[in-house]
């Protein structure tokens, strides 16, 4: 048995407290810290040593362990630094960290400030390992923002990104064009071959978006044999049609099942996304959507843009509506 965890003689001692904290803490993979102001001098406890995999009591020099952050959490966690120091304030970080033997880790700091007359005296605070916390939460965040059968992005993550369009998005050209795409004829691929083969016919075809589109912005499966597209795209109206032509003659070879070779065709269509003319996501999906039904209707695999002649072919489906 570990000595360690035998009941204390005598309870009540500060040994007694200091070894139950210290067994609290091993499990709980936390450890305390204190930065003194006045020379950046830092104290650690064993379960911060352990946390950075430097030696316990070795000699510690805050610019080094500053180093092991990475980029972006040392840039937040040095703001917040300052911001609680210069307000006598306290902050909670989730922040990335290489440790010493190389190792990516996540781990929960919190701080407080402390200030004596008006000066700001010592940080002080908690370090906790939340790596495996971290990789649950990426594991649970993946299954409910992705596609179970293709892999790309669902349909909840497509209408979570068209509700952050607006006018800053279009005026930087992060988003410049939405593309939506049907597969041709896909209810006699599965009434033919079966559901498996339909479904490998999808996955092939998201592989194909995911390569022929590698800069989009956003490739998703809204539902059923439906895809849609955000994606930069040169502003003139005829450039964008070409592009998308010629994506679709890529996206659009047979796909082999068994000892099969199915034919597989798109119809899509696309809108642009000018500041000036966007009043909104809703309004953006019902140029795309009529824009794709005057491709289904006019001969299916092929491209159409919107544009004022487009407007009124169809009673365009509401966003939200979109099939799942």
């Amino acid at each position: 048995m570990n000595d360690n965890l035998l009941l204390p003689s005598d309870p009540g001692s500060m040994a007694d407290y200091k070894r139950i904290y210290d067994q609290a803490a091993q499990l709980a993979k936390i450890g305390a810290w204190e930065c003194d102001l006045k020379n950046e001098r830092l104290t650690w406890t064993d379960g911060v040593y352990d946390l950075f995999e430097l030696p316990r009591g070795s000699t510690l020099h805050r610019a080094s362990i500053v180093d092991m952050y990475c980029d972006d959490s040392r840039r937040q966690m040095q703001r917040l630094r300052a911001r609680a120091i210069n307000a006598q304030g306290s902050f909670v970080l989730d922040a990335s960290i290489r440790t010493s033997g190389g190792k990516c880790r996540w781990m929960r700091l919190s701080a407080q400030a402390v200030h004596r007359h008006g000066r700001p005296l010592r940080i002080f605070g908690a370090k906790q390992d939340i790596t495996h916390e971290k990789d649950l939460w990426d594991s649970l965040k993946h299954l409910a923002e992705r596609d179970c059968l293709t892999g790309l992005a669902n349909r909840r993550v497509f209408e979570a990104c068209c509700n952050d369009l607006g006018r800053r998005a279009l005026d930087d050209g992060s988003i410049t064009a939405l593309a939506l795409i049907d597969l041709d004829h896909f209810k006699a691929i599965n009434d033919q071959f079966g559901h498996s083969a339909g479904d490998e016919c999808l996955r092939q075809f998201a592989t194909r978006l995911s390569r022929v589109f590698d800069d989009a912005i956003l490739i998703c499966r809204l539902g059923g044999d439906e895809f849609a597209i955000l994606l930069h795209a040169p502003l003139g109206r005829a450039q964008l049609e070409y592009i998308i032509e010629r994506s679709r003659r890529l996206l659009c070879g047979p796909v082999s099942w068994q000892n099969a070779q199915i034919d597989i065709g798109a119809s899509i269509g696309v809108t642009l996304l000018k500041r000036a003319l966007f009043q909104g996501p809703e309004q953006a999906f019902a140029e795309a959507d009529s824009a794709l039904y005057l491709a289904k209707h006019t001969g299916r695999n092929t491209v159409r843009v919107f544009n004022e002649s487009v407007e009124g072919v169809r009673f365009p489906r509401p966003l939200q509506k979109v099939p799942g």
